[in-house]
């Protein structure tokens, strides 16, 4: 969780206001100070900080996002999305076991 919302905010840096950046980085270290200790309630209570703040981040960047390819494919620019373009694999596989294998 932490290193992907330190993942997160290093991608985003230029869509990230400094007040939002600056809750973030503190629920970060909020976190990993809890980490260091062995109270797993408030290790749940900073995660659930981190969660919280960092969906918000995620929702607002996603809607920006959906909004500006939205704005281009009504003006007939934009590019064609695929989902090649991402590095995912949409595959099925099976599962062969030793004894199918003879």
């Amino acid at each position: 969780m932490i290193h992907a919302t330190e993942k997160s905010l290093k991608e985003l840096g230029d869509k990230v206001g400094a007040d939002e950046k600056a809750d973030i980085e503190h629920a970060i270290d909020a976190l990993k100070a809890a980490v260091k200790g062995d109270d797993k309630e408030i290790i749940e209570a900073k995660t659930n900080d981190l969660t919280e703040l960092s969906g918000k981040l995620a929702e607002r960047v996603y809607a920006q996002n959906a909004g500006s390819e939205g704005g281009e494919a009504h003006h007939g620019g934009g590019s064609s999305h695929h989902a090649a373009d991402d590095g995912i694999v949409d595959a099925e596989f099976e599962e062969v076991k030793d004894e199918d294998k003879k």
